[in-house]
């Protein structure tokens, strides 16, 4: 499967073109540090994006994984609150969050039932366990690491103030490299795009699909832990909305990164691209005092541009 296509390419000028419009409708924003601030606007709904871009490409969503993060969100409160210490609290979230993804995975393949069905139904459940649990309430005073990891820079770390890189930024990189190799480098990588083209005959190749789609389930868990640690120290607290509704922008984000709906096709160079692009619109809509609404309005026209325009190309041959 190749990383770097034509839907690739007019993702990186779509992006070269926002930043050019942006760059000359508002003075300032094509400079090194403006850029790096946007990057918390984006970094954890990234790791998530990640997350779904291995699971849609497999054949299967998780619409709950937002629901995740804040049930680990959770965890890590009431970790703090039994006097647990900052790996205490960072373990409690991993571990819920897994759990969480484990719980939807092992309903998609020992029941056979269907990933967007389930996950619905845990994004109910889950939600609604932080909900009843929080009440209007929030949980604050985290250790200092945590508002370190989730706002703080990467030369505050290693004495070089020149090196303005968000640490939340440098974590997506990081992860964005290592899902990026195993997708497209490992025979595990390949094995998940069979899957996502056609599970029975993935399975009738010897290829054990239930324990790929549990894997990436468990996961996409992970992942949304992963966010939630960072999210809950850059914002200082849980609270019972946090990233309420990040599960669309995510998927927002998969999509617009050419990856298929249906599974079988797409890239994390793609889906990465699509992070920066969708991060940086909201960004600068967002300087703009555009409101919540109509930056609901246009990511969601986004959406449905980047499903119909790649089928119009393949119709016409430019997508192989």
């Amino acid at each position: 499967m190749t990383v770097w296509g034509l839907w690739e390419r007019v993702l990186l000028a779509l992006l070269v073109l926002l930043l050019v419009l942006f760059g000359s409708l508002q003075p300032g924003f094509i400079n090194a540090e403006n850029l790096a601030d946007s990057s918390f606007n984006f970094s954890e709904k990234g790791l998530l994006a990640l997350a779904l871009a291995l699971l849609i490409v497999c054949g299967e969503i998780d619409l709950s994984i937002a629901a995740i993060l804040a049930l680990s969100s959770l965890a890590m409160g009431y970790g703090m609150r039994a006097g647990f210490g900052p790996w205490g609290i960072a373990v409690a979230a991993l571990l819920t969050g897994m759990l969480a993804g484990a719980v939807n995975g092992l309903l998609v393949t020992r029941y056979q039932l269907p990933s967007i069905v389930v996950t619905i139904g845990t994004l109910s459940l889950y939600r609604g366990l932080a909900l009843v649990a929080l009440g209007n309430q929030s949980i604050s005073g985290y250790p200092e690491i945590f508002s370190t990891l989730g706002y703080a820079y990467l030369g505050e770390l290693l004495g070089l103030p020149w090196l303005g890189i968000p640490i939340e930024f440098v974590l997506l990189l990081l992860f964005a490299l290592a899902v990026g190799l195993f997708l497209h480098r490992t025979i595990m990588g390949r094995r998940i795009y069979a899957i996502g083209a056609n599970p029975v005959a993935a399975r009738f190749s010897g290829i054990e699909v239930d324990r790929y789609r549990l894997a990436l389930f468990v996961f996409a868990g992970l992942m949304a832990a992963v966010a939630a640690i960072l999210l809950t120290g850059r914002i200082g607290s849980t609270r019972p909305n946090i990233a309420l509704g990040w599960e669309l922008d995510a998927i927002t984000m998969v999509i617009l990164g050419g990856v298929a709906i249906e599974g079988g096709r797409g890239s994390i160079v793609g889906t990465m691209l699509a992070v920066l692009l969708l991060g940086l619109l909201t960004f600068g809509m967002g300087r703009a005092n555009v409101t919540g609404i109509v930056m609901s309005m246009v990511v969601g026209m986004v959406l449905i541009a980047a499903m119909v325009l790649p089928r119009l190309f393949r119709r016409r041959g430019a997508f192989r």
